[in-house]
């Protein structure tokens, strides 16, 4: 069984999608991150960046105590590592995937986020900040779209890398992109969106918490973190 400390954001959902195609068993465990609930010091314990997702696999790989893991991307790698499905296991295969995943949590997420902070949550819309990151996402939609011209998934057959994509992709009229403009990347898109794993993934965080908008008490808890938020 795996514990999922869970709240539907993208890096939520890059796990949620993961199991229901695996079928692995699994609970969840919200975290209200809007509330401020990612500073408890149990959460702390697993997931030290005070950021969700995280896990806990009372069953991992050879036996033993469980295990804790977090960051998307670990965790990503790790059940694909526990489960041998969606990272492929020759040498090439799997580091085109890994370097996808990289790229992802390297860039596609962190400028993503930063568009939809300056975009939408700023209390100060400053074009420069906007601009910057309208273009940078805009940039790396046509290196997505540029790998996708001759395949159907981003490393060849549906993975991991995939799986942290595609969230990142879902909000695109609010980063202020036109997924038409990336004819490759909205076919990779649709397809995604349409597997059965996929819908189920977003009925069960629409399940938790229908999008809404975000409070100015939330702004507060998410925007205003400091080191003083996670002293011992």
């Amino acid at each position: 069984m795996i514990d999922l400390h869970y709240w539907p954001t993208p890096n939520g959902h890059k796990i949620t999608m993961f199991l229901e195609e695996t079928g692995v068993a699994y609970k969840i465990f919200p975290v209200n991150i809007g509330k401020g609930e990612q500073f408890q010091p149990d959460f702390l314990k697993i997931a030290p960046n005070n950021r969700m997702p995280a896990i806990v696999d009372h069953e991992p790989p050879g036996g033993g105590e469980p295990i804790s893991v977090f960051e998307s991307g670990a965790i990503l790698v790790y059940l694909a590592e526990k489960t041998k499905k969606f990272l492929p296991t020759d040498l090439r295969g799997r580091f085109q995937a890994l370097e996808w995943l990289f790229w992802q949590m390297g860039g596609l997420g962190p400028m993503a986020g930063q568009n939809h902070h300056f975009n939408i949550y700023a209390p100060e819309k400053l074009d420069y900040a906007i601009k910057r990151y309208v273009n940078e996402t805009n940039r790396l939609y046509g290196v997505l779209n540029r790998q996708l011209a001759d395949r159907d998934f981003i490393a060849g057959s549906y993975s991991i890398a995939d799986m942290a994509c595609y969230p990142w992709i879902v909000p695109w009229k609010r980063q202020e992109q036109n997924i038409d403009d990336f004819p490759h990347l909205k076919r990779w898109f649709e397809a995604i969106r349409a597997r059965p794993a996929t819908v189920r993934a977003y009925e069960i965080g629409n399940s938790i918490s229908a999008p809404r908008e975000i409070t100015e008490d939330a702004k507060k808890v998410l925007f205003g973190q400091t080191a003083a938020h996670v002293k011992p």
